[in-house]
């Protein structure tokens, strides 16, 4: 039986040929320089000529899209560092808002370090008056031991004991202090530095001396 070709079916035919003759004119084509300098425009591009930049076309010429070129190492460094620049630059920011808060001109926070420098070195003030008080009391326990020993008598373990005892505590307080002094020194060359980026984000400079009278 033959076969009959109906209106419907020439339509169909003609719509799919329309389809591929349209996908065939709007095929991508890219535009490119090859490995000797020479500009290429072809339907496929080598993946070598990729890392050079390129044009991707319409089919009619007009450019659609411009990829640019692969950064190169030098380039991919000098965007971290600047990005790295950039982040230091907004942490510095962010720490000078938080410093204006406190402090409006560097001699506030001179007054601010004497204060706390003060209020340490009393604490270690009254760390010595303790060790005064154990030393006098070892000088007491280590003068009856040396009577003891004069006589001929032994020394009880219970004096000896608090010898050593008093003899501790003031080897532990000795180093608190020692401790405390770093501290001290630490905290200060930190108020120093806030001082001296409060002269220059407020444009005044200090009229106190660093060290307390």
């Amino acid at each position: 039986m033959p076969h009959r070709v109906t209106k419907s079916t020439v339509i169909t035919g003609l719509a799919a040929a329309g389809l591929l003759f349209a996908t065939s004119v709007q095929a991508t084509m890219y535009r490119y320089t090859d490995e000797n300098g020479q500009l290429v425009i072809s339907n496929t591009i080598p993946q070598e000529a990729t890392q050079r930049g390129y044009d991707i076309l319409s089919n009619n010429g007009r450019v659609l899209e411009s990829i640019p070129p692969a950064p190169t190492a030098d380039e991919i460094a000098a965007r971290e560092a600047e990005k790295e620049r950039q982040k230091q630059l907004e942490l510095q920011r962010a720490q000078d808002r938080e410093l204006l808060k406190r402090y409006s001109h560097p001699d506030q926070a001179v007054r601010a370090m004497h204060r706390k420098v003060r209020e340490l070195e009393g604490i270690i003030q009254l760390k010595r008056g303790n060790i005064s008080v154990i030393t006098s009391q070892l000088d007491s326990e280590q003068s009856r031991a040396a009577d003891l020993e004069r006589a001929g008598r032994d020394i009880p373990e219970a004096t000896l004991d608090r010898i050593r005892r008093l003899e501790s505590q003031a080897r532990d307080i000795e180093r608190e202090i020692a401790a405390q002094r770093q501290d001290i020194g630490a905290m200060k060359r930190e108020f120093e530095a806030e001082i001296e980026r409060l002269e220059v984000i407020t444009e005044k400079a200090r009229t106190l001396p660093l060290d307390p009278e």
